[in-house]
């Protein structure tokens, strides 16, 4: 038998998120937790995409009417905060990673690479502006102590963690890094192939980079290298004494 319950006051995004997780006590009691509702809607999109989440669907998974949904979240907008949180999960203790900051913000960066491989989905709804909940603002909690007891400044860690969501973002896929004449193995697109043969002394860095020989670049770690070799230059400039030991070659 189908609880019919209609819509009640629940609160906007941010307090879905950050307050109790609990429906309005007004009408029958609850049939399910809104931490279910969140697992079957991730479910749903894990298996066949966020375009198969709907209201409805949630609703029909869970046994129950659309109407009896209202009692957890108020409509679609809420129902992918919630995914996103699910989702996302707790974050990473970065204090169990030994090794420094660069150990840490790499282990941070390949943790989140790893989130997003688990739910394909979950770039596609995290942009522009919206509420985030305590588990993805855990994550950047996370991702900044990756630099704890590093002279950076405050604003300086920000923009490290920015830039290193940044290249999470752009090397996810294709579509997230931005149309290029190459497909993500490395080869010229099927499509503009003929044209870019017949035009090739037009685009001469293009040909040369594609025809290059040996093994394909891993676009994420290459970034990731490059990242973190900059970031290592404010840490420890190439000017400190130590540092200079360090990289110049052994003497002949």
């Amino acid at each position: 038998m189908e609880n019919s319950a209609g819509p009640s006051e629940v609160a906007a995004s941010p307090e879905l998120l950050w307050g109790p997780h609990e429906p309005s006590q007004r009408g029958p009691r609850p049939a399910f937790t809104l931490a279910q509702v969140a697992d079957t809607a991730v479910r749903l999109a894990d298996r066949g995409g966020i375009a198969t989440v709907s209201m409805q669907r949630v609703a029909s998974e869970l046994g129950y009417t659309k109407m009896a949904l209202y009692r957890y979240v108020p409509g679609k907008s809420e129902l992918l905060a919630i995914m996103v949180e699910t989702a996302i999960g707790p974050p990473p203790d970065m204090r169990s990673v030994r090794g420094g900051w660069r150990r840490r913000a790499r282990t941070w960066t390949q943790l989140m690479w790893a989130t997003w491989d688990r739910h394909p989905w979950l770039p596609g709804v995290t942009t522009g502006s919206r509420a985030i909940g305590p588990n993805e603002t855990g994550w950047t909690e996370a991702g900044l102590s990756a630099f704890d007891a590093t002279p950076l400044s405050g604003s300086q860690r920000m923009s490290a963690v920015s830039l290193l969501s940044g290249h999470i973002r752009n090397t996810y896929s294709a579509a997230a890094a931005g149309t290029q004449p190459w497909t993500p193995a490395g080869r010229l697109d099927p499509g503009l192939a003929p044209f870019i043969n017949a035009a090739r002394d037009s685009f001469p860095a293009i040909t040369a980079a594609l025809g290059s020989p040996g093994r394909r670049t891993d676009p994420r770690e290459f970034g990731l290298r490059c990242i973190l070799d900059g970031i290592e230059q404010l840490i420890t400039p190439a000017g400190r004494p130590a540092d200079r030991a360090r990289r110049s070659p052994a003497p002949t």
